[in-house]
């Protein structure tokens, strides 16, 4: 790597932490009801939402009737979602006439979308309606990422109140998500990628004729609005099959830097949000440093694995055995890493560049950020509440260790918190290594492969963890539009959302009744040595649980790499 290239990174970065800091303060006064300076534009617009919902926002809710009403509205998302698509062909703004979707793969969207998954079995240009893409895939972007916006905001005051009987509002919640978060952004960065060359119009498609005299066709509409919400919410689908690297959704270095930096500007600004809300901005800090630590640590190693490139491409006289087989030439290989590092780092499944192709090690750094539940800022307001819950185990382990209860940011932990800690990071984990083992020893999960050996565990294990992690990005060369892989990623989806909100919930609900501790029995949270011990608490669990698998793919695959042997 060269220094120009060390400065793109430390500047992209440092602007992500300034704007985090100011973004993170905002959304505290927003979830704690206080005054915004866009308040005289949206309130007025909130209170008539609350009157024509009939919501009482002055009324809160325990955490058993926030998640209901939570689960209420997923069940009614997927159902809605599933009959869009399966009625598509005789609702409007289908210019190119396409037909129902076929079953499997309608209810796989449907919960992908409503779980803020965005897993796509499927070409978006080739499959969805113009009115699928906007009132189907656009609008439960918003929802599914406002839902895991409202989750984080009653995980924090799960902390922040002291022995209180309610965790908020889960309308009320949802609805400030939106108006206050979600809308103003999803406007702002429209704008300028519309400036840019996204697209966003309703046109037929166009048919082009080439050079060679072959007819192209040539995908339009409204890719602008989505592209927007896609990358802020942890979403990631792409309106075209190529995603962010296509050039009506990507066109230019200009917009790949801001694609990266709207992925992580509202994850990275929770643990701010989170300082502020508990009156302990050191706190805050803290927790973005464990984030970012583990965000360079994973990024280091994937830059190196790629710029050390492939030994046979050397023998060939590439310079550096540099790999770039399914990168886009107008990102290269740095952009293109740091694009998947931010995605699998930030619940988003959004890529600029086919993992399928990266360097085994990059690989693997791509799947562990998904496996550890996605905790490196993760998804938002979820990637927050996972790191917390490391968190939480981390004290545990430490109060072993010093002979104390364990407490952390002033409560005291007890074994029901426990518990529910341990169904956050172990239930995902059990579901997608069960069902990738079943997907890897049976021919109906092997006939989809397009690679054998340890290249196509890797695609399968990926899968999976995506599903889980509800990342939705994919590692290609897997045929994940089959009966068998829609159905289990879609349960892989499903327990990878509920089983790490509900729980979350359940600790909210028990923390917040709970006084705080005196000041002087306190473990110091906000020092080095707890940034240190959380960082080897989710790099060791991670890797005790996901280290077999990994070996017998990604690694497996560079070691054979370095002998010679490709798959």
């Amino acid at each position: 790597m060269h220094d120009s290239q060390i400065l793109q990174i430390i500047i992209l970065l440092s602007i992500v932490t300034v704007f985090a800091v100011f973004f993170g303060g905002y959304m505290a006064k927003v979830f704690s009801g206080e005054k915004t300076w866009l308040s005289l534009i949206f309130r007025p617009i909130e209170k008539i939402l609350y009157k024509l919902f009939g919501v009482n926002e002055t009324q809160e809710m325990d955490w058993k009737t926030y998640a209901f009403s939570l689960v209420i509205l997923n069940i009614i998302g997927i159902i809605a979602l599933f009959v869009l698509q399966e009625f598509q062909h005789f609702l409007p703004f289908n210019p190119q006439g396409f037909g129902a979707v076929r079953w499997d793969t309608a209810l796989n969207t449907a919960i992908s979308f409503v779980t803020n998954t965005s897993w796509q079995a499927y070409s978006g240009e080739q499959t969805m309606s113009y009115l699928t893409q906007m009132l189907g895939i656009t609008v439960w972007s918003f929802i599914s990422a406002a839902m895991g916006i409202a989750i984080g905001a009653a995980f924090i005051r799960g902390f922040a109140r002291k022995t209180a009987n309610s965790i908020g509002n889960f309308w009320v919640d949802l609805t400030r998500s939106i108006i206050y978060v979600l809308l103003p952004l999803s406007i702002l960065f429209s704008l300028v990628f519309v400036s840019q060359g996204v697209v966003q119009n309703l046109n037929p498609y166009v048919k082009a004729h080439t050079l060679q005299g072959q007819v192209q066709t040539i995908a339009q509409g409204p890719a602008a609005s989505q592209e927007s919400i896609k990358l802020m919410s942890g979403d990631g689908g792409g309106f075209f099959n190529a995603n962010s690297a296509h050039p009506y959704e990507n066109p230019n270095p200009a917009t790949n830097y801001l694609e990266i930096f709207a992925m992580l500007i509202i994850s990275a600004a929770f643990p701010f949000m989170f300082g502020a809300m508990i009156n302990n901005k050191k706190q805050g800090w803290i927790i973005y440093l464990a984030m970012m630590v583990l965000y360079l640590i994973g990024l280091s190693i994937a830059l190196r694995a790629e710029f050390h490139g492939n030994p046979l491409l050397s023998n060939l006289g590439i310079e550096h055995g540099m790999n770039m087989e399914g990168k886009e030439v107008r990102f290269g290989v740095l952009n293109s890493v740091v694009f998947g590092q931010t995605a699998t780092t930030t619940a988003d499944g959004a890529v600029n560049a086919m993992h399928d192709s990266l360097m085994p090690i990059t690989g693997l750094i791509l799947m562990f950020n998904m496996k550890i539940g996605e905790v490196i800022f993760g998804g938002v307001g979820t990637g927050l509440i996972g790191l917390l819950v490391y968190a939480i185990l981390t004290m545990f382990f430490i109060g072993l260790m010093i002979g104390r209860t364990p407490e952390i940011f002033g409560k005291k932990l007890e074994p029901y918190e426990m518990i529910m800690a341990v169904v956050v990071l172990i239930m995902p984990a059990i579901t997608q290594l069960t069902l990738g083992a079943i997907a890897a020893s049976t021919h109906v999960g092997l006939s989809s492969l397009n690679n054998v050996g340890p290249h196509g565990l890797s695609e399968i294990i990926y899968a999976f963890a995506s599903g889980a992690g509800n990342n939705g990005s994919a590692f290609a060369g897997l045929n994940a539009n089959t009966p068998f892989y829609n159905l289990t990623i879609s349960v892989v989806m499903l327990v990878g959302r509920f089983a790490t909100i509900i729980p979350s919930l359940a600790i909210a609900g028990s923390l917040v009744e709970k006084r705080a501790v005196p000041e002087e029995v306190k473990f110091p949270t906000t020092s080095k040595l707890f940034v240190a011990c959380l960082i080897s608490v989710v790099i060791i669990v991670g890797a005790l649980t996901f280290f077999p698998v990994l070996v017998l793919g990604p690694i497996l695959e560079h070691l054979l790499m370095q002998a010679g042997q490709m798959f």
